[in-house]
């Protein structure tokens, strides 16, 4: 007995596991958009996005002392629950700074996810982020 009830429950994990890593795949494999009616929107809106990114960049030293300078274009996909994945560099300036500005913007909370036809859908988007010395 203690044998059926333990394939059992193997079995109802298996299945469970299997299931959650179909729905990982399927969220995985459907269309990003590059725009679309409804627009991913950091909680807040831009004021805030804004805010978040002037509170949570932290020059890099090693910038700062050689008195680097530039923009790095940040491009991300906001997922159908709102998180950020597939964070990459459109354009960048210079190793520590882009390094900061992937840290920052993989760190932001969860966003308002973009919707397309009345459905939520994985969305592209680029955020450009400046790093000037004072």
């Amino acid at each position: 007995m203690k044998k059926f009830i333990i394939m059992a429950l193997m079995a109802v994990f298996g299945l469970t596991t299997v299931s959650a890593q179909k729905t990982v795949v399927a969220q995985k494999n459907q269309k990003v958009f590059d725009i679309v009616e409804q627009m991913p929107e950091y909680p807040g809106g831009q004021a805030a996005l804004f805010e978040y990114l002037s509170k949570n960049i932290k020059y890099p030293a090693d910038a700062e002392k050689k008195k680097v300078e530039g923009k790095v274009f940040v491009t991300f996909v906001v997922d159908t629950d709102g998180k950020i994945t597939d964070v990459s560099l459109m354009r960048k300036v210079f190793p520590s700074l882009d390094a900061e500005a992937v840290r920052v913007i993989s760190a932001m909370p969860n966003w308002i996810p973009g919707k397309q036809k009345g459905q939520v859908v994985r969305v592209k988007y680029t955020v450009p982020i400046m790093f000037r010395l004072k």
